[in-house]
């Protein structure tokens, strides 16, 4: 199936984990073109190698790379470059996946205000940013609209005793894409949250390398079994589909069941 045909889509973050899957996964479905944005020389080399896979998934995919940091407050021009690169591109874009994000564990009394700033700054300013941004250039292009998938968090739901400064950021970009499809529901621009639960990625990984955790919180999910980053590209390619063209302002929990498992 051609999910979506013909589709342009710009995905932050897009080197490894969550946003390289949803790259290959658009790429499946018949997108014909991405935006790959990613943080620069250190991770090239991964983007590279997507670019690879997405040719061998779908041979007539045209690709974009767009480095930048988009932390810094002054960054908002950070975004402005990754719209305007895929422009001049491909002309429009009518998918955004706003996934860039990290989560370095610490307990909350040892939070510095380093640590606090740069997660909120990647997590949440960013995302504020590139919507802003793609959702400007979404309302002037013609057909006018698109689709927006904040990369939320189901930490945006529960606490973690080692995530005080990590959960808020999630909980920030649920209600920014609440938000969103409300301001923008007039341009025909959809805007909805996924709420990944535990992934196996690089973010975790550290995390994770405890056996006991790790099996730990496979019991903790009604599946039985962590998440793989395609698990959560399938529901980004629903979003951005027409498929959910009546969908906006929803938040989609993709956890396996371990939201729900109290017992």
């Amino acid at each position: 199936m051609s999910l979506l045909q013909g589709r342009v889509v710009c995905i932050t973050g897009s080197s490894r984990g969550i946003g390289r899957a949803c790259a290959v996964e658009c790429a499946k479905h018949g997108a014909t073109a991405l935006i790959l944005h990613y943080l620069g020389d250190e991770t090239v080399d991964e983007v590279i190698a997507l670019e690879k896979e997405i040719v061998s998934v779908h041979p007539h995919a045209k690709t974009q790379r767009v480095p930048g940091d988009i932390s810094k407050p002054e960054v908002s021009m950070q975004p402005r470059q990754i719209v305007e690169a895929g422009i001049k591109a491909f002309g429009r874009i009518d998918v955004l996946v706003s996934n860039a994000g990290i989560c370095q564990f610490s307990e909350f009394l040892d939070v510095s205000v380093e640590l606090w700033q740069r997660t909120r700054s990647v997590n949440l300013d960013g995302s504020f940013y590139i919507t802003q941004a793609v959702a400007k250039q979404m309302k002037n292009q013609t057909p006018q609209g698109g689709s927006i998938i904040g990369i939320s968090s189901i930490s945006a739901l529960v606490g973690g005793g080692q995530q005080v400064h990590y959960t808020p950021t999630k909980a920030g970009i649920l209600s920014l894409m609440q938000s969103t499809a409300v301001a923008l529901g007039r341009y025909n621009i959809r805007a909805n949250a996924i709420l990944p639960g535990t992934i196996a990625t690089d973010i975790n990984k550290e995390d994770l390398s405890n056996e006991d955790k790790r099996k730990g919180m496979e019991s903790r999910t009604a599946l039985g079994r962590l998440g793989k980053p395609d698990d959560v590209a399938g529901p980004v390619v629903f979003l951005a589909s027409d498929l959910a063209k009546y969908v906006t302002g929803a938040s989609l929990l993709v956890d396996g069941g371990l939201f729900v498992n109290l017992q």
